[in-house]
């Protein structure tokens, strides 16, 4: 009897030990696991740059990337509505925050609005608004809806605001939230493209007017976000789009087109100072700028020192540069994709963006001003 009381005793030892060490192992993974979460939410804005698939769900729009080869290398080897070969910028700065990029806002749309509090935590992680062929202006291509304008995302914005102080039940907590969360934005591309595809714009506006309009523009939308609760703007500017694939296929010598680069730069000076000023007067905003456009030229002129080989011509797509006609699954496409700068004609690789995210998120002030990401969110 006592033989078998003590194997009694033994065998609940042993299961308090195993259940004691099974608890200190689920808190240290909880306590890990938050430590690597940085923010509470990402909530991304911008063109296809950033696009997770948004204009997977717009129903006439032809500028999808929802079809081979297109995330030949995402992990599940599937084209996302990424205008890419694998993961962008949005993808890889939400991982640097310890976050899943947050899903497309259009796939969401019929599931988050008119529900019960505490229904739908996936907003609570953010949500991105992002479109591809966006603009700051409403261009000819998000009138005929090819694209979300950020106008439009911010009024979509706008909803997800409300649910989110649906269900987090106080206005207080959804502020903290809120100001707890990073913003990022990445836009401006497609206006320049507009403007020096547009005649009329060009004899209406000199570059510099033009790029003062923008930055006019976007002032409006980030007071608008600052005022709905926003208070930490992680803010791209533009890259030497003059460079890009199918600018440099437009010319005999495969040079970068130095109208637009120069529009580029002007844009980024006007963006910086905006940023400064803004932050003067919103109270409590916060902001972390990155030069893109100084990276992504140090790129094209050193490639071998971030292991790029081919810095003109895109991996996949057909004709002069591969840029003549863009990556769809008739394109051929290169099996060397982390030595290229551009996946398609007008898209960095994931490799790219990669360099781009590292940069950003904890580089120096070389590419980032005033402060990077990774002390943005610490803030």
């Amino acid at each position: 009897m006592g033989k078998y009381r003590f194997n009694q005793l033994m065998i609940m030892r042993n299961f308090l030990m195993m259940s004691l060490s099974l608890f200190l192992l689920v808190v240290v993974v909880l306590v890990e696991g938050s430590k690597g979460q940085m923010v509470p939410a990402v909530y991304v804005f911008g063109d296809s740059l950033a696009d997770v698939g948004n204009n997977d769900c717009l129903p006439v729009s032809l500028a999808k990337a929802n079809f081979p080869h297109n995330g030949v290398d995402y992990p599940t080897k599937k084209s996302t509505g990424r205008f890419s070969n694998g993961k962008n910028v949005a993808d890889l700065l939400c991982e640097k925050v310890g976050l899943a990029s947050p899903p497309p806002y259009l796939s969401l749309k019929k599931s988050i609005h008119n529900i019960p509090p505490n229904n739908n935590a996936s907003i609570l992680a953010g949500v991105s608004f992002a479109s591809g062929g966006a603009g700051i202006f409403n261009g000819s291509d998000q009138k005929l809806g090819q694209s979300i304008p950020l106008t439009q995302q911010i009024e979509y914005y706008t909803l997800v605001n409300k649910d989110i102080l649906k269900q987090l039940g106080s206005s207080s907590r959804a502020a903290e939230h809120l100001s707890k969360s990073l913003f990022f934005i990445v836009i401006g591309n497609n206006d320049l493209f507009d403007y020096f595809g547009s005649d009329d714009l060009q004899k209406k506006y000199t570059p510099q007017q033009y790029v003062n309009s923008m930055a006019d523009s976007l002032k409006a939308h980030l007071k608008y976000l600052y005022n709905s609760g926003a208070r930490k703007f992680a803010m791209a500017g533009i890259s030497p789009i003059g460079c890009i694939p199918s600018e440099r296929a437009k010319n005999e010598t495969e040079g970068c087109n130095e109208a637009s680069n120069q529009a580029s730069v002007k844009y980024n000076g006007v963006l910086k100072s905006m940023l400064e000023q803004l932050k003067s007067e919103l109270n409590g905003m916060f902001y972390s700028y990155f030069d893109a456009y100084d990276i992504t030229q140090n790129m094209v002129q050193h490639p071998a020192s971030y292991g790029f080989k081919e810095v003109k011509a895109a991996c996949c797509g057909l004709g002069k540069l591969n840029a003549n006609i863009p990556c769809i699954p008739i394109s051929k496409y290169c099996s060397n994709r982390s030595d290229h700068l551009f996946w398609d004609l007008y898209h960095p690789t994931q490799a790219t963006a990669q360099f781009l995210i590292d940069a950003y998120f904890e580089g120096s002030l070389q590419y980032t001003y005033p402060i990077n990401v990774k002390q943005l969110v610490a803030l």
